[in-house]
């Protein structure tokens, strides 16, 4: 198991590496950064060509990448022209784990602005999926349980109607419903945008209940999902050999079910949660966008719109890594779930 681990890892490393090539030339190709340095205000011709000089932009791109990757000479940058260096480029090389510096935000590094937002997107992401698969399991066993019954078709046809539904359609259509009819009607409402109430504070109460609609419109496409696959796998496992041998037997249905059957199943789920949870740091896009949850999403959206490059390429090297960490743990995983699977 050690020397697979090894190779996964000695695997992943060129991959990345080719990850990174790719994402660093596509950024390069999306707009240009010191048009966007000056705020609202337009970029002076002289501004924009000490800026673009002293970013190293002039450069050709793999010089561009191996300054980005190891480290480069324009650590200092003046903004303004006065002289005074405001903000710096990437001096160590991401390599060394130095993002570089914000260029939205003067001053403050990379790593900074984006572990400011990891917190707030862990707590929604995690809960999000802790309620993805507790529910996604209890429907896709209780619809394989009943197969072709009424209960099953309900089950069916809501699974479709909830996979086939755009998010940000089923985000709009909860807040309209639960936050502004709901108050309407005299009822109690659930807030619809932010992370709490600036007037009661940040407490656990408050961020509990600003979790609620952003949870339930990430966890409703993904349990409309999971559940079929759950469904379909199970229905699979229960019709195989070791399982109605084990009925034969006379064990209980409950035995049975969790013993040699789910254990069985769950390895396509395993896959799911595992790429699910590599893109837990990357937030929700669209959802935290809508409800303003201050998450990684939201970042990655606000700073890709201002070609904020140090921030943009962090945030996809990191979940780049995640992805290569988290397909690892999986296979590991099947191993545990599935005695014939071995590594040696």
């Amino acid at each position: 198991m050690g020397r697979y681990i090894i190779r996964r890892i000695l695997q992943a490393i060129p991959l990345l590496f080719f990850v990174s090539i790719i994402l660093f030339f596509l950024m390069g190709q999306l707009g240009d950064p010191v048009a966007t340095m000056g705020g609202r205000r337009v970029t002076r011709p002289a501004d924009r060509e000490r800026l673009t000089r002293q970013l190293g932009l002039d450069q050709p791109f793999y010089k561009q990448y191996l300054y980005w990757l190891i480290g480069n000479d324009w650590a200092k940058i003046d903004m303004d022209g006065d002289g005074v260096a405001e903000t710096s480029g990437t001096r160590l090389g991401i390599l060394r784990g130095d993002f570089g510096n914000s260029l939205m935000k003067r001053g403050q590094s990379a790593w900074d602005v984006i572990w400011e937002r990891i917190p707030n997107t862990l707590l929604l992401m995690l809960t999000a999926e802790v309620v993805i698969v507790v529910f996604a399991l209890l429907i896709g066993i209780f619809s394989a349980l009943r197969q072709y019954s009424l209960a099953d078709h309900v089950i069916t046809a809501v699974s479709f109607i909830g996979f086939s539904t755009p998010i940000f359609f089923f985000a709009l259509v909860s807040i309209y419903i639960f936050s502004v009819n709901f108050k309407r009607w005299g009822l109690p409402s659930l807030p619809a945008v932010g992370m709490f109430d600036p007037q009661v504070g940040k407490t656990p109460g408050q961020v509990a209940l600003h979790m609620v609609l952003p949870v339930m419109t990430i966890a409703f496409v993904s349990i409309a999902a999971y559940s079929r696959y759950i469904r379909s796998t199970m229905l699979e496992v229960m019709n195989q050999d070791y399982v109605r041998t084990a009925k034969a037997k006379g064990l209980q249905g409950r035995q049975i079910l969790f013993v040699h059957a789910l254990k069985n199943a769950s390895l396509p789920i395993v896959t799911l949660i595992g790429l699910d949870l590599a893109l837990l740091l990357g937030g929700a896009l669209v959802t935290e966008r809508i409800f303003a949850w201050p998450g990684m999403g939201r970042l990655f959206l606000d700073h890709m719109l201002r070609f904020d490059v140090p921030v943009v390429m962090g945030i996809l090297i990191i979940l780049s890594l995640m992805v290569v960490v988290f397909q690892i743990l999986t296979d590991l995983t099947y191993a545990v779930l599935d005695p014939r699977i071995r590594y040696d």
